[in-house]
């Protein structure tokens, strides 16, 4: 599916309650994994001893939550944009559930649901949506995400 671009928050109260597009196939690879538990100071044996977790619960590493959860942006990008603003914020998330665990060495994508585009007290828009990671051979999604983004003009 061809990433969707809009120009104005105003144009995606049609898409309300629908997913907007899924992204491409990203690879989770160890190296990924080293690099996040370097950066975060989380090194767990789940994520990043591949001998130890051979024996583990899940076969193998997996990615950290918070990996998969910050894979998102990432991935949204490739779903949607929206063009002509001035700047946008990471205003937080509303709800983040982790039902499967991400093991090393699978294929992680996005589905992108948009869930409401508000305005602001301060002039801007508030852009809600659910973010659902699933990988290949999942029987569950890995992360579900409501993120939320605001946006000036």
């Amino acid at each position: 599916m061809a990433k969707r671009e809009f120009s104005h928050p105003n144009e995606m109260h049609n898409y309300v309650g629908q997913e907007i597009g899924v992204s491409d196939w990203v690879d989770v690879t160890q190296e990924r994994i080293d690099q996040f538990a370097e950066a975060t100071g989380d090194h767990q044996w789940i994520h990043v001893d591949p001998v130890k977790a051979k024996d583990g619960p899940f076969g193998g590493t997996i990615a950290h939550g918070y990996l998969t959860l910050s894979l998102g942006p990432h991935l949204n990008n490739q779903v949607f944009e929206l063009k002509g603003f001035a700047f946008a914020l990471n205003y937080g998330l509303n709800k983040v559930r982790f039902p499967a665990v991400l093991p090393v060495g699978s294929k992680v994508r996005a589905g992108a649901t948009l869930v409401s585009v508000d305005r602001t007290p301060d002039g801007g828009y508030q852009i809600a949506a659910e973010a659902t990671l699933s990988r290949v051979g999942g029987e569950k999604p890995c992360c579900v995400a409501q993120t939320l983004a605001r946006l000036y003009f």
